[in-house]
């Protein structure tokens, strides 16, 4: 394939020393085309061609089937350290598994290791240009228990010595409470991903120290619900008012409201419906007035009791 065209789908952000577009694309639902793999290299070829250069991965996600379409549709275009192609972000600290959740932690330092080696060889690259350590410190998920609960210090020595072995570029941190962040900042974090939407913001203090230390902020559940008990962007009066005012869906005024909350933010919302994924890479183009950011502004975090 050839370079990502210009433009970038909503404009560029910085993740660490590389510039991607602010609208990325997470992969995790290309397992749902497990029975179609064409379909699934299709589709991320459309990533490409509707100016998508950031995707983000783990070899938990379909056990390595997600990271496999990923190799073979970019095979010839990933990378990125130049900053041109596609810019395959990946996640450790977890690996599949066969029950109810169908993943389980893998916190300790040498399954952490194990996990990069898999993502290497699943993608097909000699370094990943970022990958997200995925802790257990907040948001909706499993918790660390018995000898899961490994100290950050030791999680940082292993990706710290893997980024210098030059396997992996970046290091980021996922589902990570604030003091962790605070912990981690000397390790040289370029990104954090956390739950996050319009109608969940407990972490707007953490996203705080994030703007101010230039690091990327990657929301996952951009719009919420993702188990039950958890809000919906969707359902809120004021993104259903904007959205029938500007003449798009209440999904997109939720993507476009986080890409105007702070300028370091980088969505990865994914799919494996080329329609939808179209739509969400159009809320990139969404301008909100001052009044409408006000009205959303104002809608007050709702997240509520959940389960898993």
């Amino acid at each position: 394939m050839a370079e990502i065209p210009a433009p970038h789908a909503g404009g560029t952000a910085d993740l660490g020393g590389l510039t991607v577009s602010r609208i990325g694309f997470g992969a995790m639902q290309l397992e749902r085309l497990h029975g179609d793999r064409d379909a699934a290299i299709a589709l991320l070829h459309r990533v490409a061609e509707l100016g998508v250069n950031h995707v983000d991965t783990a070899q938990f996600y379909g056990d390595g089937f997600v990271n496999g379409v990923i190799r073979d549709a970019y095979r010839d275009a990933t990378g990125g350290s130049d900053g041109s192609g596609v810019i395959v972000v990946s996640k450790v600290g977890a690996t599949p598994d066969a029950g109810r959740i169908p993943l389980r932690l893998a916190q300790r330092p040498d399954e952490l290791r194990a996990s990069v080696e898999d993502n290497l060889k699943s993608l097909g690259l000699d370094r990943i240009p970022v990958v997200n350590l995925r802790r257990a410190d907040s948001g909706p998920g499993l918790r660390a228990e018995g000898d899961q609960v490994v100290d950050l210090d030791d999680q940082l020595a292993v990706m710290t010595a893997l980024r210098d072995e030059g396997k992996i570029g970046a290091i980021g941190l996922s589902a990570v409470s604030l003091d962790t962040l605070r912990r981690a900042l000397p390790a040289g974090v370029v990104c954090v991903q956390n739950s996050y939407s319009l109608v969940a913001r407990e972490d707007e203090e953490l996203l705080a120290l994030c703007v101010a230390e230039n690091i990327a902020w990657v929301p996952f559940f951009p719009l919420g619900g993702a188990f039950p008990g958890l809000p919906k962007v969707t359902d809120a009066p004021e993104v259903h008012a904007a959205a029938e005012a500007l003449g798009v869906t209440p999904a997109q005024i939720g993507l476009a409201w986080l890409l105007h909350h702070t300028p370091n933010t980088v969505l990865i919302p994914g799919t494996a419906d080329p329609a939808h994924l179209a739509a969400n890479v159009a809320a990139g183009a969404i301008r909100l007035d001052p009044a409408t950011l006000a009205a959303l502004d104002a809608v007050k975090s709702r997240t509520g009791d959940f389960e898993l």
